[in-house]
């Protein structure tokens, strides 16, 4: 802007003018860049100010260094980090369910185990039970029968209690047989009945 006419104070026009530039020039906004491209990515997390914008050197997913402005690199950041821990906590909630199904495993072998024994031990006892029975009833002697007592001579074996003659048939005495012998009872079976002289059949002759 030219202004011809003379300030007050004495300025020239020129000299105003020159002030007016002057001004206008430094009013100018100096241009802000938008990422530190001076300077090179080396080390994660290191910082660049460029007001009013900060920059931070941040690791990207595919592991590569580069610049990014303050927000977006703790978002990516934040990100890297919950991944992390969702990562670690299924490690941790997968090795947690090993190890509580190997345990089970275990306690399920181990119970099997502790069956299979008792089952063994249990026909251990079976079986020496059944050998202890059978040695004890070898050791049983079989019950003897009673010798008859030896007749006298000319009386048949085959009782006792009475002397029953040895003829070709005996009857009881008193009874209605036609002998030729005869028996007075009672008399004990202890053979066979040859004379029929039990007729009810109890052991025991001529009763009545």
């Amino acid at each position: 802007m030219v202004i011809s006419a003379t300030a007050c104070g004495g300025q020239s026009a020129a000299s105003i003018s020159t002030s007016l530039a002057s001004e206008s020039a430094s009013a100018t906004a100096t241009p802000t860049p938008t990422a530190p491209a001076a300077s090179a990515c080396l080390t994660e997390n290191a910082t660049e100010k460029y007001l009013p914008k900060i920059f931070i050197c941040t690791k990207t997913d595919a592991g590569k260094l580069q610049w990014m402005e303050q927000s977006e690199s703790k978002r990516v950041t934040d990100t890297r980090a919950a991944a992390k821990v969702a990562a670690e906590k299924a490690a941790a909630d997968k090795a947690a369910q090993d190890a509580a199904a190997k345990a089970a495993a275990e306690q399920a072998a181990a119970e099997a185990a502790r069956q299979e024994a008792a089952a063994a031990e249990a026909a251990r006892q079976q079986q020496a039970a059944a050998a202890a029975a059978a040695a004890a009833a070898a050791q049983v002697p079989a019950p003897v029968r009673p010798a008859a007592p030896a007749a006298p001579s000319g009386c048949d074996s085959n009782y006792a209690g009475a002397c029953v003659p040895i003829a070709s048939d005996v009857d009881c005495a008193g009874g209605s047989g036609n002998g030729p012998a005869y028996v007075r009872g009672p008399v004990t079976v202890v053979g066979s009945d040859i004379y029929g002289l039990d007729r009810n059949g109890d052991g025991v002759g001529c009763e009545g």
